[in-house]
């Protein structure tokens, strides 16, 4: 099974948030936002934090896939 997080960066744009200000709303590191980027696992500390900072559920994070994303 794959993740995406194309819903994070959905949320971003509705937001008007860039990348670096979640890193640093969400207390997050630029690794982190680097395996955002590439659609790889990352820690449930990490995604609490981001749904924190965003005021948002997991849901409009993430989702589970079963297909290979570019």
């Amino acid at each position: 099974m794959l993740v995406s997080y194309d819903k994070l960066w959905k949320t971003l744009i509705d937001k008007k948030m860039n990348r670096t200000e979640l890193k640093d709303a969400a207390g997050i590191s630029f690794n982190i936002l680097a395996k955002l980027g590439k659609n790889e696992f990352i820690s449930m500390d990490s995604l609490y934090k981001i749904c924190v900072a965003l005021n948002c559920g997991i849901d409009d994070v993430m989702e589970f896939t079963n297909y290979e994303h570019d």
